[in-house]
């Protein structure tokens, strides 16, 4: 087959269609399991705690595992570990469906979760090795490709578990999806790429972490997630509670997930047209906070539109993962950039959720989380403004554009 880091078009194809087949793979986990865990608890006897731990293991695992991809990616290469995400995500879903017990249960999730994490991290360098005249329209793929694999294993894992006899079915066939996206990997193997082939442009952790765009990307990547998990943890109880039906506030839900698909793919576009300016993350933030104030003051009214609202601005999520590759020159920058951001940004992300609840238990009411969450709109615009500026990592090292390990 062709070499695919050839410059032809039958190669650029097909490692961009195993690139969208990835990022595919790296939500179904997730996505599927939320659907059916009353069943699972029913079945394996897990307990209400043990249940609400299985929620927060995916922004654990995307934070422990994704700092740990750097020193994969430099061993491996981009290719074998691409091939090990999607190894581990087929083997962790097989084996978490037919165990009996919780301890296992959550030990396969967590093999699956890894590879996840992983894939998270390798995304954007592989899109800066294969394309990397095409960084934003690669973004937006797999950025909507990540959204779809999430929607995909929300909407059809119950529909699955009730034709095929339970949930056992419903969630270990996902792992047919992950070993489909596995088979161009393989055969990518002998062609693998590493980010630092000459150890020429390694950068030195210690470097990357002193520079002002790591910080800006990890707090810009760590609030736009916190506000989205708190999205899907809590908007559709804050409906419910302000008096809408189960379904509804659902379809509410579902409404703001979809939104962001058709943005994701018009980003490449969006960028083209406002160049280096910092319209797009201003523009995010201010749709997401009036989504809330709308929210907070008018829920039961055009609630469809604080959805979609809510929806555009979640357009900062693919955004920020496209400024990965547009803010390094190169793949060791895009690799050392994505781990830094991701890795403990996803770690911040948890406080999004996690905070929300905390402020409703303490003042009863809706109110406060709203409103730190329409606050926390405003650091995503002041930390994507600094993005924006057309300023590249390796420039802010102090080592000239390639960035020498001491």
């Amino acid at each position: 087959m062709a070499d695919p880091r050839s410059p032809s078009t039958k190669g650029r194809l097909l490692v961009g269609a195993a690139i969208v087949l990835l990022a595919l793979n790296l939500r179904v986990a997730v996505g599927s399991l939320g659907v059916v865990l009353g069943s699972v608890r029913d079945d394996l006897g897990m307990s209400t705690a043990v249940a609400g731990i299985v929620t927060t293991v995916p922004v654990v695992c995307f934070a422990a595992f994704g700092v740990g991809a750097h020193g994969v990616v430099k061993g491996l290469g981009l290719h074998r570990t691409a091939a090990l995400v999607l190894s581990l995500i087929t083997v962790g879903l097989v084996l978490r469906a037919v165990v009996d017990n919780t301890a296992l249960f959550m030990t396969f999730t967590t093999v699956a979760l890894a590879g996840a994490a992983m894939g998270n991290i390798i995304l954007p360098p592989l899109v800066k090795v294969h394309f990397p005249d095409r960084v934003g329209l690669m973004s937006a793929l797999y950025g909507g490709s990540l959204m779809a694999g999430a929607s995909l294993g929300s909407i059809s894992t119950v529909p699955l578990s009730d034709a095929l006899g339970g949930w056992r079915q419903g969630l270990g066939l996902w792992a047919g999806l992950a070993f489909v996206a596995l088979l161009p990997w393989l055969a990518f193997l002998r062609h693998d790429v590493r980010t630092d082939p000459t150890g020429s442009a390694r950068l030195a952790s210690r470097d990357v972490l002193r520079s002002p765009l790591t910080w800006a990307m990890l707090v810009l990547f760590g609030s736009q997630s916190a506000m989205a998990y708190a999205q899907f943890g809590w908007l559709p109880e804050i409906l419910t509670d302000a008096g809408l039906s189960d379904a509804r506030a659902g379809a509410m839900l579902g409404l703001l997930s979809g939104v962001g698909i058709p943005l994701t793919l018009a980003l490449p576009w969006l960028m083209r047209i406002v160049d280096e300016r910092p319209v797009l993350p201003v523009a995010f933030a201010v749709v997401t906070a009036c989504g809330w104030l709308g929210v907070l003051v008018a829920p039961t009214t055009t609630t469809w539109l604080w959805a979609v609202l809510l929806g555009l601005g979640g357009g900062a999520f693919t955004w920020t993962l496209t400024m990965i590759g547009k803010r390094t020159r190169t793949a060791a920058g895009t690799t050392a950039l994505s781990v830094f951001t991701q890795g403990p940004g996803y770690l911040i992300a948890g406080i999004g959720p996690l905070g929300a609840g905390v402020l409703h238990d303490a003042t009863g009411s809706w109110t406060a989380p709203l409103a730190a969450l329409m606050s926390l709109t405003a650091v995503i615009g002041v930390a994507g403004w600094f993005v924006a500026r057309p300023v590249m990592l390796e420039d802010t090292l102090g080592h000239g554009p390639r960035g020498l390990s001491s």
